[in-house]
């Protein structure tokens, strides 16, 4: 729904890649497919081969920060990437409109809300994003706190996992998913 409702247009990850590469000719693209997309929780997987056409790196594995790190811009459609992109200082190219977007921070090429119209500093940006709009719960007491409690309780490690059965059954779910959805790639093409 983030892609359909924010995508400007762009309703598939391929074409992004599509985009990209028209935009940036001369750029190394590293492609980083979705994880949830990978593991078979969301539509929208590109094939290899087809990502490959317009990307020269496909980078799966691994958490965001560290490829954060070594990469100069990141291209989004709506991810949730793009803020942490620019929360390390990284030029961010959003071809939809995620809630970042419009705000000064990010080269938009996409038509933003009106109601964005006012230029804010990153600093900003993260306190509207990280402490003014949200409502956090405490996750020991599961009642209303401000963002120190929740700051604090992670920085004691006492974050309770209070739905530790989910992960293993998401797992197993996004393996049925994906084994369905390569079954049915390789029958439609016999039809």
């Amino acid at each position: 729904m983030s892609v359909l409702a924010g995508g400007d247009g762009l309703t598939s990850n391929l074409e992004l890649l599509r985009r990209v590469r028209a935009i940036e000719p001369d750029a190394e693209i590293w492609w980083r497919p979705h994880p949830d997309v990978d593991a078979g929780h969301r539509n929208g997987a590109v094939l290899d081969d087809d990502a490959l056409k317009y990307a020269d790196r496909i980078v799966r594995g691994g958490g965001m920060a560290a490829l954060l790190d070594v990469v100069d811009a990141v291209h989004v459609l709506t991810s949730l990437t793009g803020f942490e992109a620019l929360m390390r200082g990284r030029e961010v190219i959003c071809h939809g409109t995620p809630f970042y977007a419009g705000w000064g921070q990010t080269r938009d090429l996409a038509a933003v809300p009106d109601r964005r119209g006012r230029k804010l500093s990153l600093d900003q940006l993260i306190a509207g994003v990280l402490i003014l709009y949200p409502r956090y719960l405490d996750p020991i007491t599961g009642l209303p706190c401000p963002p120190e409690v929740l700051v604090a309780r992670m920085a004691q490690n006492r974050i309770v996992n209070r739905q530790g059965w989910i992960g293993p059954l998401r797992r197993f779910q996004g393996r049925i998913m994906a084994r369905l959805r390569t079954y049915a790639r390789k029958n439609a093409a016999h039809i």
